[in-house]
């Protein structure tokens, strides 16, 4: 499994166990509790995980003052993940990054907005001013 699909899993997981806090973020989360009650919904949503609610909450449950909308170390490190150059150049690979892995501020810019725009692409919900 590739560090994208880690972090696609664990935010996808997240929004299972937290629709409450989705409801008051998203006002399309009210059509969703009538489906909530359902079983199959958590492993194939209808509807578009609202990855801003789930790392919203994720973060105000965490010790730490994490900015996971402009870093991606501190996304990382939010979904408990490895933050370290070595993680972030595997990740750049992964998903064909094409610049100088060396500019590592450079890099990371890329990857937290290519990391935003991926999710959006599997069935995430993502504000515009994220992917881009």
């Amino acid at each position: 499994m590739g560090i994208f699909s880690t972090i696609m899993s664990k935010i996808f997981g997240h929004a299972e166990a937290a629709p409450a806090s989705g409801a008051t973020a998203a006002p399309a989360a009210a059509p969703q509790a009538t489906t909530a009650p359902s079983p199959a919904a958590p492993s194939a949503p209808s509807a578009p995980v609202d990855v801003e609610a789930v790392l919203t909450d994720l973060a105000s449950k965490n010790g730490q003052s994490l900015n996971w909308r402009q870093s991606i170390v501190d996304l990382l490190k939010l979904l408990g993940l490895d933050s370290s150059l070595q993680s972030r150049k595997e990740l750049a690979q992964e998903l064909h990054y094409t610049g100088s892995t060396d500019d590592t501020a450079t890099m990371n810019v890329w990857l937290i907005k290519q990391v935003m725009q991926k999710l959006a692409e599997n069935g995430g919900k993502v504000p515009e001013e994220l992917k881009h």
